[in-house]
Parts: C-alpha cells; sequence; structure tokens
C-alpha cells in the first residue's frame, strides 16, 4: 500500500488524480508518465524524503510500489 505523501507526490508530478495511483501504475503505462514526468518525480521524491536517489534506483523506479520500497532503503 502506497502512503499518503507518496501518492501525493505522484499525482503532482505525473499531474494526475490521486485516485489514479495505485500499485498497479507502472513507467509507461499512461502518457503522463513519461521520461520528463519522470525526472520530475525523482526531484519531487528527494526534496520530499530529503534524500538523493542513485542512478540504478532511479532507473529501477518503475512503479509507486517500487518508489515505496526505493525510499525506504534510504530512510534506514
Amino acid at each position: 500500500m502506497i502512503d499518503n505523501k507518496l501518492k501525493t507526490i505522484f499525482a503532482t508530478a505525473l499531474g494526475i488524480d490521486e485516485a489514479a495511483i495505485s500499485d498497479e501504475l507502472t513507467y509507461g503505462s499512461i502518457p503522463e508518465w513519461d521520461s520528463t514526468a519522470h525526472m520530475m518525480l525523482v526531484a519531487e521524491i528527494e526534496s520530499q524524503y530529503d534524500i538523493m536517489l542513485d542512478t540504478d534506483d532511479i532507473i529501477d523506479m518503475s512503479s509507486p510500489a517500487k518508489a515505496q520500497t526505493i525510499i525506504a532503503k534510504y530512510q534506514d
């Protein structure tokens, strides 16, 4: 389950309604989640969680669920 903070980040970066954010949403599955939006998403996650994602994690972040797993790795 995706936390509300991350849902808001995804909705803002992708310009979609929070109700559309789910574990099933994946990179490229909607036109709004393109490479430009992906980088906006990364920037917003880094800002909101005060972390710096490495390149492999940025590439690997293919869904909100995966993003939550990646963020958790930085919060340990």
